[in-house]
């Protein structure tokens, strides 16, 4: 993995912004899975509560729909590639927990290691799970989330990404070590890796949520440290921050 310095002249650019208003691919997605499906599917909304055996909420419906999921410390809520199931990660628990969003019942909880967070690229070939405190990033079979093979990663507190236009690619954040890293996901490697550093020597940076731009050519990064957006192209000359 290279660790891009300032200037270093590689193909991995960010450029730090203030404000950044944009629809992301994810929407595009979940929009034509909902045209499909048709709306009785999304009527529920599901929010993870991070406290053992309180489960999931559904802000949509009255309070006493309150979802209990015993045993669990629920991190994200994840539709399925095929969205005919939400994924419940639960990291201390070591489960995903699937629950029918149809009708807003948990099914028994799946062994998973470490699984802080979910994805599933574009294609739905495979599920990726985000094993942060592994340092891993763990490629499953999409349904029955049995391992495939696992990708090291080498910076600290990896936790959420999204994918270019094409699949082929992901960006992922590292919160604790104030990196993002390239995924190549068709071969399930780290290509890259950029050290993110608003202050130019100052605190490092603590990049969180990752979104891609609608037409999927540039990343935006959210960074609690420096109080802005990263903008990250993948293809540009530099590292300009």
């Amino acid at each position: 993995v290279v660790d891009l310095a300032v200037g270093g002249g590689d193909d991995l650019a960010a450029t730090l912004i203030d404000h950044v208003v944009c629809q992301d691919l994810a929407e595009q997605i979940l929009t034509r899975h909902a045209n499909r499906l048709g709306a009785a599917t999304l009527k529920l909304a599901h929010v993870a509560r991070g406290h053992a055996a309180t489960g999931l909420h559904n802000d949509l419906t009255p309070p006493d729909f309150d979802i209990k999921i015993e045993h669990v410390t629920p991190q994200h809520v994840v539709p399925a590639w095929d969205m005919k199931t939400l994924w419940v990660t639960n990291d201390l628990g070591d489960s995903l927990t699937p629950i029918d969003p149809r009708t807003g019942l948990p099914g028994p909880n799946v062994p998973v290691a470490d699984p802080y967070n979910l994805y599933f690229p574009p294609d739905g070939r495979f599920a990726i799970v985000v094993a942060e405190r592994l340092r891993r990033l763990d490629f499953r079979d999409p349904h029955t989330m049995a391992l495939h093979d696992s990708v090291p990663v080498a910076c600290r507190g990896v936790d959420h990404m999204d994918f270019t236009a094409d699949g082929r690619r992901a960006l992922a954040s590292c919160e604790f070590s104030g990196h993002v890293i390239e995924i190549d996901v068709v071969a399930h490697r780290v290509t890259r890796s950029l050290r993110l550093d608003p202050h130019g020597g100052g605190p490092h940076s603590t990049p969180q949520d990752v979104r891609a731009a609608p037409d999927g050519e540039v990343f935006y990064v959210a960074d609690m440290t420096a109080g802005g957006v990263h903008v990250i192209d993948p293809v540009a000359q530099g590292h300009r921050v």
